[in-house]
């Protein structure tokens, strides 16, 4: 059930260790909020336990961007638990998150908004999908990691073959759907998209993808060893099914 005073778009960005950028980041959604969209709408910026002044640099943009609010957690937990901290908390008819570093213009969300308001439930934005425009390539180890993901997301995960970019950071939501379905999910890392997109085909609800206009962004978070490690076993238990209803979400936190 959507909150109390809903508004028509809730735009959610996760954030760790972005203080450099995060302004500039809050700054567009605003932009993208005032201008194409044109509707009602509010700004999470969950900051994910940076040691960084990522959060405070966020706060001194609140009286610039009277939509936007701020969300710290006080332990890092992963970019899954930021984006479930967000949707739990969104009003939106729609919701969207973004990457922090603008890697797509906010511009792009509208064909993604337009599918959800026809009744699609989850919109991606694909970097794969006809008419996208890359700007700026990753890497080519990076790449190479990417072919071997979406063979293993389709074989091992049961993903449909239709969606050809599950880890494009930049999604739009029917709301309702996404706070019923994001409260059932267990998965705290970059996988939650896999769990998703998983726990959506299951009850048939209907996921598109859209072209995006995307660029590579250097300054990344993941840690190629590390990180594969980590989605590896993220992957294992999604697999296994832990829970059909995922845990209460459980974190120290503030906001300013």
């Amino acid at each position: 059930m959507m909150h109390a005073a809903a508004v028509d778009l809730t735009i959610v960005i996760p954030a760790y260790r972005e203080g450099l950028k995060i302004q500039s980041d809050i700054r567009a959604a605003s932009s993208f909020l005032r201008g194409a969209f044109g509707g009602t709408g509010e700004i999470f910026v969950v900051d994910d336990g940076s040691p960084d002044d990522t959060a405070r640099c966020a706060c001194r943009l609140q009286d610039e961007v009277p939509e936007l609010r701020v969300v710290r957690h006080l332990e890092n937990r992963g970019k899954g638990f930021a984006l479930r901290t967000g949707v739990a908390a969104s009003r939106g008819r729609r919701v969207m998150f973004a990457d922090a570093g603008t890697c797509v213009p906010y511009d792009d969300a509208l064909p993604g908004i337009a599918m959800v308001d026809r009744g699609v439930h989850f919109a991606h934005g694909s970097r794969r999908a006809p008419g996208s425009v890359i700007r700026a390539r990753q890497p080519s180890y990076r790449r190479l990691g990417s072919r071997v993901f979406r063979t293993l997301a389709r074989t091992f995960m049961g993903i449909p073959h239709h969606l050809k970019d599950t880890q494009c950071g930049f999604k739009v939501y029917d709301g309702d759907t996404a706070r019923r379905l994001f409260g059932e999910c267990f998965t705290d890392g970059f996988m939650l998209d896999i769990e998703l997109i998983r726990r959506a085909h299951r009850r048939g609800l209907e996921i598109r993808e859209f072209p995006v206009h995307w660029r590579n962004d250097r300054d990344t978070r993941f840690r190629p060893v590390r990180g594969t490690l980590r989605n590896l076993r993220e992957l294992i238990r999604i697999r296994s099914g832990v829970s059909r209803n995922g845990p209460a979400l459980r974190s120290r936190s503030s906001c300013c």
